[in-house]
């Protein structure tokens, strides 16, 4: 179970809640004026929170291929690649006029 403490606290008790998250895997919840603001977590858990963060981005990154995959399925390479080119074109020339 999660503990909330406000960081003046934290601070009276720094080593006493270290020891709690390291030893005894309880996350803390950081607060500032009674706000939430930060946690603190063994760092097996925030080793397994980027694991699965990079896990949902490289899964988010597989659905856009897939739905631009299929809107591009008409078009071919290139067709695709005259566009990018045009489109760098048209950039390189509005960089230009300003």
């Amino acid at each position: 179970m999660q503990k909330i403490i406000g960081v003046t606290d934290l601070q009276r008790q720094f080593r006493t809640v270290f020891d709690d998250v390291v030893f005894e895997h309880t996350p803390y919840v950081l607060t500032r004026g009674s706000r939430p603001e930060a946690a603190l977590i063994p760092y097996d858990e925030y080793l397994q929170f980027l694991q699965l963060r990079e896990a949902d981005v490289l899964q988010r990154m597989d659905e856009v291929r897939t739905r631009l995959a299929e809107r591009n399925a008409a078009y071919s390479f290139d067709e695709v690649t005259a566009d990018v080119a045009a489109a760098i074109e048209e950039a390189r020339n509005e960089a230009d006029r300003t």
